[in-house]
């Protein structure tokens, strides 16, 4: 889903844990190449001042004959003249009088050893160009220094792979600015080479290193948020306890797959913590128990406009047989067994499973071909089995598109899917949270609700703030009178027609309060979740400016707009 920024970063509460202030380190990356340029070359520098100094001692001590026949000596400068444009090979002539022999002799071994020092020079400063440390220096420098110049809010990105680049695509397509760490040098290739529209510093480097997120601006007073999207539990949970340690404010999300990391994180206190595993396991529950609600969250987290996908009933009871290799298996048993289901938990080396009776299998090892070859067992053996198949790469997406199971965990997906609604509008995660938890029959009735209203494709979600920046007509008219959610949805040029629009969520003075009805009262400060058409929210952001406007959907009174009329029609009547 899309939706307009919203403010992530909102103030917090300070941590519990017992700290002291430290700030963020910077790193050296502005002083390193400096080092190691003058470094190395120091040696080369000192020869060539050596041999440019000889030959120029050595030319003004050698005696010269003038014009008139007379024996003179260069001065130093003329000597230092001659041998600056003889050893850059510009050569002006002879001055200022023609050289004798003896100078000449000089002046060509000048010229030679001049030369060699020169090429030693330049062929040093070559090899220091293709010095790894020297240009990871530089790279370095150039990055601190383009994330130094940032004068906007940005998001550091730690990792850059399926779930990096999904949830970096993503926000650089909202025009949010980014800073990606990863360790991976042929990943930040592929972000230097991607399609993003704005221009993405990345650095190589330990996301664990408080110096290389230092370096990535995390002391930087416009840094807002830290996403640990790495595939290894212990960096992302490094990455949770530098935040929270080094700059408490700043809301960091993680992931992980280990339920005691999600642990730890949660005792560091992270804003978010994204367990695929867990997420995919409590989802697959909902379709089998709660069809409809299922129906709901999944047609509300899909892209803007995307048809409802079907409800599908009676998959509560019968036998399961699940397949795996590590511990996603396990996850998907123990939360079957919780909801009361039969599972046969099986390995790969013990060959094809036998359904017998079973009414799902579940393909949940590491490796993408074996799951897509047990999974088409399954189906041909019982063509009307549910098929759920886990996906690690993107690179079986055709495949798996094509092959058209019933439900496919991908844990990349679902991961972006969460952080992004955290980031973007995290109003709406918490609304989804909520309705996850809801009864089917509640589910079924709002999601007729929500399709009566705003139309059979996905809507898209935005959030509205009812401050004089962002709504001046409708404070104006809540100073006077009341306005209910239901009047202000309704059409400014028809108001006996409803905007498109659903208010999903009504948070005032801290507390959130989900699915209100039409009934409510709104009140100044208001921050409203709305979900529904695109032109819909264009046309309730240009209502909330227009005081007549606000005025007709309240009252269905029709006013004049301009502030002159408005005055000359409470003193002259019938204008």
């Amino acid at each position: 889903m899309k939706s307009e920024r919203p403010g992530w970063a909102r103030p917090r509460a300070k941590t519990a844990l017992r700290r002291i202030r430290v700030d963020p380190p910077q790193g050296s990356a502005s002083a390193d190449a400096i080092f190691i340029l003058m470094r190395r070359m120091r040696g080369p520098l000192v020869f060539v001042i050596c041999v440019f100094a000889v030959d120029v001692l050595g030319l003004a001590l050698i005696p010269g004959v003038d014009a008139a026949g007379q024996p003179y000596r260069m001065t130093a400068f003329d000597a230092f003249y001659v041998m600056s444009y003889t050893a850059t090979t510009i050569g002006f002539g002879e001055l200022p009088h023609s050289f004798t022999t003896a100078q000449r002799m000089w002046l060509t071994f000048g010229i030679y050893t001049s030369v060699v020092g020169w090429a030693y020079l330049v062929g040093v400063m070559f090899s220091i160009m293709q010095d790894h440390s020297f240009r990871h220096a530089v790279t370095l420098q150039r990055f601190a220094r383009k994330v130094r110049s940032l004068r906007e809010p940005f998001l550091i990105i730690a990792g850059y792979g399926q779930m990096g680049r999904g949830v970096t695509e993503a926000l650089d397509g909202l025009g949010r600015r980014l800073v990606v760490i990863d360790e991976d040098g042929v990943r930040l290739d592929a972000l230097a080479g991607g399609r993003l529209r704005i221009d993405v510093p990345g650095i190589q480097g330990d996301a664990r290193d408080p110096d290389t997120l230092g370096l990535a601006g995390l002391g930087h007073p416009y840094c807002e948020g830290v996403l640990a999207m790495t595939t290894n539990d212990h960096v992302n949970l490094s990455i949770v306890m530098t935040v929270q340690l080094l700059r408490p404010e700043v809301p960091v999300i993680a992931r992980s797959n280990d339920r005691a990391t999600v642990g730890a994180m949660r005792d560091f206190r992270a804003d978010g913590v994204i367990n695929p595993f867990d997420d995919y396991g409590n989802l697959l529950l909902i379709r089998l128990q709660r069809p409809a609600v299922y129906q709901l969250v999944t047609w509300l987290l899909s892209p803007y406009d995307s048809p409802r996908p079907p409800r599908v009933e009676g998959l509560a009871e019968g036998r399961w047989v699940v397949l795996g290799d590590d511990r996603f298996g396990d996850e998907i048993a123990d939360d079957l067994r919780t909801a009361g289901l039969a599972v046969d938990v099986i390995s790969p080396a013990d060959g094809r499973p036998e359904m017998g009776d079973a009414v799902g299998f579940v393909a949940g090892t590491s490796d993408d071909a074996l799951n897509l070859s047990m999974a088409a067992h399954a189906r041909l053996s019982h063509p009307e089995i549910f098929l759920s198949v886990r996906q690690r790469s993107d690179r079986t997406s055709p495949l798996l598109k094509a092959f058209n199971a019933e439900s496919v965990f991908i844990p990349a997906q679902l991961t972006v899917q969460e952080a992004l609604a955290r980031v973007i509008t995290p109003d709406f995660w918490g609304f989804i949270r909520w309705a996850r938890t809801q009864d089917d029959a509640w589910a079924a009735e709002y999601l007729d609700h929500v399709v009566d209203r705003c139309g059979e494709g996905s809507p898209d979600s935005c959030r509205i703030v009812l401050d004089r920046a962002s709504a001046p007509g409708a404070l104006w008219w809540l100073q006077r009178h009341e306005l209910t959610l239901g009047d202000l949805l309704r059409d400014p040029d028809a108001r006996e027609d409803r905007l498109p629009l659903v208010c999903v969520g009504l948070r005032r003075a801290g507390h959130s309060q989900f699915a209100p009805g039409d009934d409510t009262t709104v009140r100044k400060g208001d921050e409203l979740l709305l979900i529904g058409r695109l032109w819909a929210h264009r046309t309730l952001s240009q209502l909330l400016y227009d005081e007549a406007q606000i005025e007709y959907v309240a009252t269905g009174n029709r006013v004049p707009s301009s502030w002159v009329w408005r005055k000359l029609s409470r003193r002259v009547p019938g204008v």
